[in-house]
């Protein structure tokens, strides 16, 4: 049975998954419509701009839970605990490696000029989040920028890994050896 969607919080993450399984290009709104249940004339309320409008939407969606889970923890709570906890959230928001990185197929894609900014802030913020967190735990602040850039692009990595080789195992232990290489850096890091 159809659920019928009333608010747009319900359909953007609707939305997501097909682009996640299609990519943008390949993400039709024949597509759409069929794997969502939505009618076009859903997706037109919803988003009168078009497939660009849905796509700005699900990164600013995407955008607004790594905030909340990731950024704003890693800025604003004590650092070793809001690491730990970026392992976790990290760990779950990709189903430990099975669901892709839409802003980084976004990154990839032919879509990387439309939506540069936004794929641009996430990254950054991303790192910068994670850097002062391990300057906060007493790491050198050049240092921390480097293990900040290896710590996402790992995590990228492992998650294109992962689905390539349909191992979730991979990100797994993409994530644990990550986890590790940041801890032996906080204990060779501090005073």
């Amino acid at each position: 049975m159809t659920r019928t969607v009333f608010e747009k919080a319900d359909v953007v993450p609707r939305v997501a998954e097909v682009f996640r399984e299609l990519g943008y290009e390949g993400a039709s709104l024949s597509q759409i419509t069929a794997r969502t249940s939505l009618s076009k004339g859903s997706l037109y309320h919803f988003f009168p701009g078009g497939k660009e409008e849905m796509a700005a939407e699900i990164l600013a969606h995407i955008d607004a839970w790594f905030v909340s889970h990731i950024f704003e923890p890693l800025e604003k709570n004590e650092p070793l605990a809001a690491i730990q906890r970026m392992w976790r959230e990290v760990d779950a928001y990709f189903q430990s490696g099975r669901r892709v990185c839409l802003v980084g197929a976004f990154a990839l894609d032919e879509t990387r000029d439309r939506f540069a900014a936004m794929v641009h802030q996430y990254f950054r913020r991303w790192m910068d989040s994670l850097c002062g967190a391990l300057v906060r735990a007493g790491a050198d602040t050049e240092a921390s920028k480097a293990v900040s850039e290896e710590v996402v692009a790992g995590i990228q990595g492992g998650l294109i890994l992962a689905r390539a080789l349909q191992d979730e195992a991979i990100f797994e232990r993409t994530l644990a050896g990550l986890s590790e290489r940041v801890t032996r850096f906080l204990k060779t890091a501090a005073p």
